[in-house]
């Protein structure tokens, strides 16, 4: 069997056909530019029943239709690709291109319905709705969402990948991409790495993929009750201002004042994480997360009692068990259920990966903090506020229904760039082989594993590169779009 090559037998058609586009699109770009440096205007246009009507174009509309139709044969060889890795069942005649593509089937119809019901229902949907009115808004939701679902379907359903990401194949040692799985029928094994081996014959493609969840399930919820801890804390320090502002500010200038990088390398280092600190953090930060979402149902429907209190304890019981299941660990410091009352741990979190949501949550929470304390400061003077207390509304009702809902534009925001800035941070300790486990696909480590040999062998390294390289730009465009509609609201 022959390795695959990386256009396969549609690149004989589609190959041509992409390089013509783009020789075009280069072509009509230079001479667009010329034009427009040299004083040329558009064509005549004029205007019949209120309607623009275009009367004749100048060699500058040419080159722009040049470049449109150029740009449009481009993706529509891309689309080929797609499709012919989702209907041909042979990776012979897609490639490697087309293979790939294809293995993403399922997250291109995840994307697909979930833009087509955004779009249907965007009206209804706030300022989510709104983001599909921006061009920029909606390719970083794109990107996002599409690291989103293969991280689902690639991790824990399995859709995706074609290996284990921790399965070594003898002979595949630093593979190139398309290299045969040498006795794959008989094993069971998908018969490629459609994206090469690493320096331990595994394979780059799964590893890749699977790094997308090891990366989900640690940055959006570490950032989310990073968030809870900011808010809980933020809300009052800027309403109330006094002593518990001064004394809450102090602390987290006090953290800020560390540099974060450093900050978090000394939260993860094996060193300190002997010492059971990040243990006892978390036993102290998961609590914000409860405070917040009690506070925030109690202060809802403090006035109706007959709902307050059944909906309170269903509440505190869920998050109560879900606390002990998060704190407690079997060996580590925090040991303290007998064996009669083991069955109330429902899970165990891996020491690595709690150290490094603990350290998230950790060094994230001042800045949300002062973030919250400035939005709060500025809204408790608006009349909506001065309304809420004339109706005798309580004080955390003010907070969370009445300040925070019309903060949530610039929160949004930040959010969004928080996570990718915690998605660099959990990239940077990958690869200095700090918080999570050596052999973990996520893509810090795999980008560190595979810069070793970078000068001879580029597959393992960049693969991971090119990932998280998306991801944040798609977080970064995502949080412009959230940006720009949010000034409207």
């Amino acid at each position: 069997m022959e390795p695959l090559t990386w256009t396969g037998d549609l690149g004989a058609v589609l190959t041509p056909l992409m390089m013509a586009a783009v020789a075009v699109f280069a072509l009509a770009l230079v001479l667009n530019l010329a034009l427009s440096a040299a004083g040329a205007r558009p064509g005549e246009i004029a205007y019949e029943n209120g309607q623009a009507v275009l009367v004749s174009r100048s060699p500058l509309d040419y080159s722009g239709l040049a470049m449109k139709y150029a740009l449009l044969l481009f993706l529509a060889c891309c689309a080929a690709y797609v499709v012919a890795g989702m209907a041909v069942t042979d990776p012979r005649t897609s490639g490697i291109i087309g293979t790939v593509a294809g293995r993403f089937a399922p997250v291109w119809i995840a994307l697909a319905v979930t833009y087509a019901l955004s779009i249907a229902f965007k009206r209804r949907l706030g300022l989510y709705g709104k983001l599909f009115d921006s061009t920029i808004g909606m390719i970083g939701f794109g990107i996002v969402m599409f690291w989103v679902f293969a991280a689902i379907f690639g991790g824990p359903l399995g859709l995706i990948v074609t290996h284990d990401a921790l399965n070594q194949v003898s002979g595949l040692k630093n593979e190139p991409p398309g290299g045969v799985v040498p006795n794959a029928a008989e094993e069971g094994l998908y018969p490629y790495y459609l994206l090469g081996g690493d320096n331990l014959a595994r394979d780059v493609f799964s590893r890749m993929v699977e790094g997308a969840w090891e990366v989900m399930k640690i940055a959006p919820f570490a950032t989310l009750f990073a968030f809870m801890v900011g808010i809980t804390l933020g809300l009052p320090a800027g309403f109330y201002g006094g002593r518990l502002d001064t004394v809450l500010s102090f602390l987290a200038n006090l953290i800020l004042a560390f540099p974060v990088i450093l900050l978090f390398y000394l939260l993860v280092t094996p060193e300190i994480v002997a010492t059971g600190i990040p243990v006892y953090m978390a036993a102290v930060l998961f609590l914000f997360p409860i405070l917040f979402i009690t506070v925030l149902v109690n202060s809802r429907y403090y006035t109706q009692p007959a709902v307050r209190t059944p909906v309170l304890a269903v509440i505190l019981v869920v998050l109560g068990w879900l606390y002990l299941s998060l704190v407690h660990q079997r060996g580590s410091r925090i040991d303290f259920l007998p064996d009669a009352l083991a069955f109330l741990d429902l899970f165990d979190i891996p020491g690595g990966i709690l150290v490094v949501f603990v350290a998230v949550m950790f060094v994230n929470s001042p800045t949300v903090f002062r973030i919250v304390r400035g939005l709060t400061m500025d809204i408790k003077t608006r009349d909506y506020v001065a309304a809420a207390q004339t109706r005798g509304e309580g004080v955390w009702y003010i907070l969370l229904w009445e300040i925070l809902p019309n903060a949530r534009g610039p929160l949004i925001v930040d959010f969004c760039l928080r996570i990718g800035y915690t998605t660099i941070l959990l990239g940077t300790l990958g690869f200095f082989g700090l918080g999570l486990p050596p052999e973990s696909p996520d893509w810090g480590s795999t980008i560190n594993e595979g810069r070793k040999l970078l000068s001879i062998y580029l597959h393992p390294a960049l693969p991971p590169a090119l990932a998280l390289l998306s991801l944040v730009l798609g977080l970064n465009l995502l949080a412009d779009g959230l940006r720009e509609e949010s000034l409207r609201d």
